[in-house]
């Protein structure tokens, strides 16, 4: 499996969404089932799937998938 098919699996999984639904383009609070809750949630599988400690700052900043790859790729993750 790819880094990009396990943060699409990993989005899809902790927001309960169909694969598909999983673009760049997807951003935070766009729909209803990514909320601040769903959003802690997410972290934590980002976290376990790629193996990292994801820093406060970087939490926040997360708005969209587009923009957790941006952050996932200061952690050596590489898409």
């Amino acid at each position: 499996m790819t880094n990009t098919e396990k943060l699409i699996a990993t989005f899809s999984d902790a927001l309960t969404l169909d694969a598909s639904k999983v673009t760049d383009a997807l951003t935070y609070q766009s729909i209803p089932e990514w909320d601040s809750i769903s959003h802690m949630v997410l972290i934590s599988r980002l976290e376990e799937a790629f193996d990292v400690s994801i820093d406060t700052d970087d939490v926040i900043d997360m708005s969209s998938v587009a923009k957790a790859k941006e952050i996932l790729k200061k952690y050596n993750v590489s898409f």
